[in-house]
């Protein structure tokens, strides 16, 4: 799996691609959002257009990366889950949990609301 991470509009959006199934995976993911969270960005938007396949150890990053941001009053969003993430997110009943948009605007307008 790849990473990608950018701040834009006080807002960390990190970009996956390939299979989200945890380690070595959900320590970078976690490692990255975690050099972050230290200058005070409190939105998080996880564009998963790219993500072929995710299982429950995934899911689970996805949820303590949730909560972190939720602890100290931020938010994260999902951006265009690929046909499988989606899958496993509506099977779960986290789409009820996840604010899930449609592209990067659309995260950033959603998360103007939240600040």
């Amino acid at each position: 799996m790849k990473t990608d991470s950018t701040v834009q509009d006080g807002i960390l959006f990190v970009r996956f691609s390939g299979d989200l199934l945890g380690s070595p995976d959900s320590q970078q993911i976690l490692d990255t959002v975690n050099s972050h969270l230290g200058d005070s960005i409190l939105n998080c938007a996880i564009d998963l257009s790219n993500v072929r396949y995710i299982n429950s150890t995934g899911i689970g990053v996805l949820v303590s990366l949730l909560t972190k941001y939720r602890s100290r009053g931020g938010e994260l969003i999902l951006i265009s889950p690929a046909e499988h993430p989606r899958k496993m997110l509506a099977i779960t009943k986290l789409n009820a949990i996840f604010t899930i948009v449609d592209d990067d605007a659309a995260a950033v307008e959603q998360l103007k609301t939240v600040s």
